[in-house]
């Protein structure tokens, strides 16, 4: 608290026994909350002759009217892959229907995400949207402790405790499956993202429970782990040829690494559909461009940016809203490279 020991809104609700959110709403003349829990806090602000002002009356009354949205990863990654334009194309418009301002927040090494900490500690934004979220990462645990509104895209594991929103990735994976079996497919190998991704690992159990419903071995060769990069995409292609060479289709799961698939398959000589099908995921500008045009897994990138921002907003405006798990259904469209 510093040298002058001024008391905070923190040390009013230590000193009556209650949450952050109940001192905000006493001081607001709130109707939420009880009247054993009234009399505590305006005891407690007697006691510490607590005088509330913009910055000590925290959650409820200092809104800065924006909302941080963080993605962990670098420029280049953020320029390369479509997915995050979209989430941010989302976030905007269901923003643009109220006052408040996005700042977009790239998390490259530990001082930006100190510089975050201390961003969210000051309550110098409302709430966060965090996208591209890794099993690990400590963020979302911390600004949960924070007690700061935070909603994901995506989710660190299928026990996530924040509100997340998220495609249906094993679906979208199991129908791009049953699409290549239908083809007449057998050996179908697939390129997957970092295992320490849900989304990964969801699109990879679409793909081998799909396959093993089908009868067929799923031996681990033919999984490729990758980085959702272009750069990945080319040289997991290139060592599932190297320890298949008979296979006859790959599903790659995302839109960018499968570019970096048909390329190297180009550069090899095997020709897409004839030789080789490819399917992707996301269907984003770069499946129809590609060449041939890319079959893809449709996942609907700017409604979970809207989503998000929503769900987000909702639990400003209320922190005892419940936590919501959403998740938004995905569709195959079929093109030449299948």
């Amino acid at each position: 608290m510093g040298g002058r020991q001024r008391p905070t809104i923190k040390t009013v609700a230590a000193r009556a026994g209650v949450g952050r959110t109940t001192v905000s709403r006493v001081i607001n003349g709130s109707e939420l909350v009880s009247e054993k829990a009234r009399g505590a806090v305006l005891a407690a602000i007697a006691e510490l002759n607590y005088v509330p002002n913009s910055v000590a009356r925290g959650l409820v009354t200092s809104r800065t009217n924006s909302v941080a949205l963080v993605i962990p990863e670098s420029e280049s990654r953020l320029g390369s892959e479509p997915y995050f334009s979209a989430v941010i194309r989302g976030v905007s418009i269901a923003l643009a229907e109220t006052r408040t301002q996005l700042q977009l927040v790239l998390i490259r090494d530990q001082a930006e995400r100190d510089q975050l900490t201390q961003s969210v500690a000051e309550r110098r934004v409302d709430g966060v949207l965090l996208v591209s979220v890794h099993e690990h990462d400590p963020l979302p645990g911390l600004l949960e402790d924070m007690g700061l509104p935070t909603v994901l895209a995506g989710r660190r594991s299928p026990d996530e405790s924040l509100s997340h929103v998220h495609s249906d990735n094993t679906g979208g994976a199991a129908a791009a499956v049953e699409h290549l079996l239908g083809r007449g497919r057998r050996s179908i190998a697939t390129i997957s993202g970092p295992p320490d991704m849900d989304v990964a690992r969801s699109r990879l159990q679409g793909w081998r429970q799909t396959l093993e419903k089908a009868g067929l071995e799923v031996p681990e060769r033919l999984v490729a782990s990758a980085d959702f990069t272009e750069e990945g995409g080319v040289t997991a292609m290139r060592s599932l040829i190297e320890r298949v060479p008979a296979l006859d289709a790959v599903f790659v799961a995302s839109d960018v690494m499968a570019a970096g698939a048909l390329a190297e398959l180009r550069r090899q000589g095997r020709r897409v559909p004839d030789d080789v099908a490819v399917v992707g995921f996301d269907d984003s500008i770069i499946a129809r461009h590609s060449n041939p045009p890319l079959t893809s897994v449709r996942q609907p990138v700017e409604e979970i940016g809207t989503t998000i921002a929503r769900i987000l907003l909702a639990e400003i405006d209320d922190p005892e809203e419940l936590r919501r798990h959403v998740v938004l259904p995905t569709e195959l469209v079929v093109r030449e490279s299948s």
